[in-house]
């Protein structure tokens, strides 16, 4: 009877989650036919612009008789962009296709270099083989060869998603790069469609994509749906990189990238539209209840003490403390959380991505398992770090062997070690610090960064007292002048001579234009002398705006002399025209 219980159970949950993705497919399946709805009534076009549509016999003469045409800017594959008209794709050799007509043009025009190795990257990972993309190069009299073209009037943002299973690639390879490409051309934010070519999945995150476009982005899985050979009247190919700010090490150990490009003007930018997208509001000037907030992790890299840890924070810093996980919470009630949040508190991990939502003011603080050594893994403290991010940062490591819980058994990519030789595994266990690795399959890496943890809560304490002194929370801060001098005006120079022996040269300048429209704590200036004919220069840094040199001024020497503005120290205006003075 007992058995006969369990499989009826066992039966009616298969079938549950049978109908649970019939039902998901056809939904998916709905959205579809609502997008090929105008391709019914008018053959050979896809609908969904604005315009009512293309002309399918204009289309069709133009792509045949003009073929396509490329323009790209960026001087390298891994900065490249490419607008096109009449792109197309074909389905079946799940290939790009460029039709040389009378009208093509191809700039940059690479020839083989274009395959050095590829046009561009597809993804915001700069140079990973996976990502390239490229395209074959059919004359346009071939397309009566092939199936009839379908269009896609609506104008086309081509891309691939790095890995949209992992939220904090989501955000930081995928999600801000499209946001701000969107932004490179008018209106293309408020008309393209999205189409994702990694050949993935909609992933775990795909409704945080929908909210970029008001139009359903498709995945390349489902173009053979609209048409054996798609055409796009305006595709946008690649994505900016200028948003990312850290590479995974696929070359070089993980880190910062070397050239960051982003502050935290523009990520809180893009914060702010997806709050709006999520119908998530922060809170206002008025009086709030503060708390802490931490992540709680439900699979894995677990916090073992956890209640213990929230009594504590909420008693030392006298404020409510509050879990959220994603495993368990809408990601709307997350941001909603962590955007009114005082603190945010998390092992390391994908979910820290959230601190983009942080308020100024507001820390962040990373809990990092035994012997991974936090400075090693910083996507997160970079991320709140960033200029005008006002976030503070702080870092936890569990140093005691003994408040550490592994799981040698799991499989490899759960930080399991088991299927490695036993000399292997003794290294690994008896190890006290993950060396500097590249990605991403390091055994010892993902072993430790599986590990439980207790946290030993008067260290953590102690650390984040070190930098947190009174109680933490957002402040009502001045905002913080961040923007440059222009030149300085009217720079000129005059030179005396006394004698055979000693001389004089006076420089004087105005203000840079700019400087009387702003309020600045200090403003120096920076003076560059260097006699002509010589390869080195000497440095002045000077409060007034006129000063006389004599110390190593030679009588009938010839000075080029450059002159720029400082801002409080650190923000430094470009140099005026060089001013070429003799003496």
């Amino acid at each position: 009877m007992q058995l006969s219980a369990v499989l009826n159970g066992l039966l009616v949950s298969a079938l549950a989650a049978v109908l649970w993705k019939l039902v998901r497919l056809r939904e998916q399946a709905a959205a579809l036919e609502a997008e090929l709805a105008l391709s019914r009534r008018r053959p050979g076009v896809v609908a969904g612009d604005s315009s009512g549509g293309l002309d399918y016999p204009e289309a069709l003469r133009a792509l045949a008789e003009g073929g396509t045409r490329m323009l790209c800017t960026g001087r390298t594959h891994t900065d490249r962009l490419c607008r096109f008209q009449w792109l197309c794709y074909s389905s079946e050799a799940d290939e790009f296709l460029f039709f040389h007509g009378n009208a093509s043009a191809m700039l940059p025009n690479l020839g083989a270099r274009r395959f050095q190795p590829a046009l561009l990257d597809l993804a915001s990972v700069d140079d990973h083989s996976t990502q390239y993309f490229n395209f074959l190069e059919l004359p346009a009299a071939a397309l009566r060869f092939l199936p009839r073209p379908v269009f896609v009037p609506d104008p086309a943002l081509i891309a691939n998603r790095f890995n949209p299973d992992n939220l904090m690639h989501v955000f930081h390879d995928d999600l801000l790069p499209l946001f701000y490409t969107l932004r490179q051309v008018p209106g293309l934010a408020r008309e393209a469609r999205l189409f994702f070519m990694e050949g993935w999945g909609e992933g775990a995150h795909f409704e945080l994509y929908k909210l970029l476009s008001a139009k359903q982005p498709l995945l390349r899985s489902q173009l053979k749906a609209l048409g054996r050979l798609l055409c796009f009247s305006q595709a946008f190919v690649g994505l900016s990189k200028t948003t990312t700010w850290y590479q995974y090490g696929f070359v070089q150990p993980q880190g910062p990238k070397a050239n960051i490009l982003v502050s935290g003007n523009e990520i809180r930018q893009f914060a702010r539209f997806m709050m709006d997208k999520l119908n998530v509001s922060q809170a206002g000037p008025e009086p709030r209840e503060e708390y802490i907030l931490v992540f709680s992790r439900t699979h894995n890299r677990l916090i073992l003490n956890e209640a213990e840890l929230l009594v504590e924070l909420a008693r030392e810093f006298q404020m409510r403390t509050v879990t959220v996980s994603l495993e368990n919470h809408p990601f709307a009630d997350v941001v909603r959380l962590v955007s009114n949040a005082s603190m945010l508190v998390s092992m390391h991990g994908a979910q820290l991505i959230t601190a983009l939502f942080l308020p100024r003011g507001a820390t962040v603080v990373e809990l990092f398992p035994y012997a991974v050594n936090p400075d090693h893994y910083t996507p997160y403290k970079t991320l709140a770090t960033l200029p005008g991010m006002d976030l503070q940062y702080v870092s936890w490591q569990n140093t005691m062997v003994e408040n550490t819980v592994t799981h040698p058994e799991r499989p490899w990519d759960q930080g399991g070690i088991a299927h490695l030789d036993r000399a292997e595994q003794a290294r690994i266990l008896q190890s006290q610090e993950v060396p500097r690795h590249l990605c991403c399959r390091n055994p010892e890496w993902l072993f430790r960064i599986y590990q439980d943890t207790k946290v030993d809560l008067p260290s953590l304490i102690h650390t984040i007292r070190r930098v947190v002194k009174g109680r933490p929370g957002p402040k009502r801060q001045k905002w913080a002048v961040s923007l440059y001098p222009g030149k300085v005006r009217e720079a000129r120079c005059q030179a005396s001579v006394q004698g055979t022996a000693e001389a004089r040269l006076t420089v004087s300048w105005q203000i840079p234009w700019n400087l009387k429209y702003l309020k600045v704590k200090e403003v120096q200036y920076e003076v560059w002398l260097q006699e002509q004919g010589e390869n080195t220069y000497v440095p002045h840094i000077l409060a007034q705006q006129n000063h006389t040199f004599t110390e190593n001024i030679k009588p009938f020497t010839t000075y080029l002399v450059w002159v720029r503005c400082i801002f409080n120290k650190i923000l430094l205006g470009p140099f005026a025209d060089v001013l070429v003075c003799s003496t």
